[in-house]
């Protein structure tokens, strides 16, 4: 009986751990917000919700981790293409609106091999109101350097779910786990 029971909860917890569930670190829902995108077009919160979105924050004079992360968003939006996702769409929010116009955006999206299609880089907002956002819907900070044109901001790639719900966070500069996000979105997909 002993036995029994062992393979039992052996062969709950095998399946259970191969099921794919996803697992979050965050649970914050998306503020509502109404911007436009670097071609000029709206794009709000709810244009955002049915599909998983990978989002983080740049902007275009950024002189240090933004080039960076970029690329690895992009290479990001390779193997979610080569995995034959379809169902994604992905947001960088500038955290320098004052500057990064629809035209600087799309000079700087022009640097780099991505699908714009599936991808929207935002402005169209006062500092305070990307700040805000950034703190209340993925406890990140978003200040502006007194002492240059540069930026603090957050280097996380960020997932949101169909909902609208950030839940989770990953390292958007340095070794983005690129597997773990494509299994995360496969996950809120199939959910």
């Amino acid at each position: 009986m002993k036995k029994m029971f062992s393979a039992g909860f052996l062969c709950i917890f095998l399946l259970s751990a191969c099921s794919g569930s996803f697992e979050g670190n965050m649970e914050r829902e998306l503020n509502s917000f109404d911007f436009v995108n670097h071609n000029s077009e709206q794009v709000t919160n709810g244009d955002l919700q049915g599909t998983p979105v990978v989002a983080n924050f740049i902007f275009t004079n950024c002189d240090t981790v933004c080039p960076p992360m970029t690329y690895n968003m992009t290479g990001l939006q390779k193997a979610i293409e080569n995995e034959g996702i379809d169902d994604y769409r992905m947001v960088s929010f500038s955290v320098d609106p004052k500057e990064d116009t629809p035209e600087a955006l799309r000079e700087f999206m022009g640097r780099y091999d991505l699908n714009e299609d599936k991808w929207d880089f935002l402005t169209g907002y006062e500092f305070d109101a990307i700040s805000t956002l950034a703190l209340e819907s993925f406890q990140g900070l978003v200040v502006d350097d007194p002492n240059s044109d540069q930026m603090t901001h957050p280097t996380s790639i960020y997932l949101i779910s169909p909902e609208g719900t950030v839940v989770k966070s990953y390292d958007g500069y340095e070794s983005v786990p690129e597997d773990e996000i494509i299994a995360d979105l496969k996950a809120l997909s199939d959910s």
